[in-house]
């Protein structure tokens, strides 16, 4: 490809968006997201007419959402930050 008004070839820096620091934070908040659903899954009933409520328990409930909003939330850190800025 050549440019226009040079005459010179376009070079084209074919590098990652994100480096290591930026992958390995998204890595931890995923596991923050996973580590949510795990325990917010379970508590049923095999049988419909009779209610468990084990459902309503502090685990469901408190610390799984928490846990997701957490993850959600290093992953927009892992998205913003500095990949260049050294700690």
């Amino acid at each position: 490809m050549k440019d226009n008004k040079n005459n010179k070839p376009v070079t084209h820096n074919k590098d990652f968006v994100f480096k290591k620091r930026n992958y390995q934070i998204m890595f931890i908040g995923l596991a923050f997201i996973i580590i949510g659903f795990i325990l917010m899954s379970g508590g049923g009933s095999d049988d419909p007419n009779v209610f468990n409520p084990d459902i309503f328990n502090f685990r469901r409930i408190r610390l799984a959402p928490t846990l997701i909003l957490i993850g959600f939330a290093i992953e927009v850190y892992a998205i913003l930050a500095n990949p260049l800025k050294k700690k």
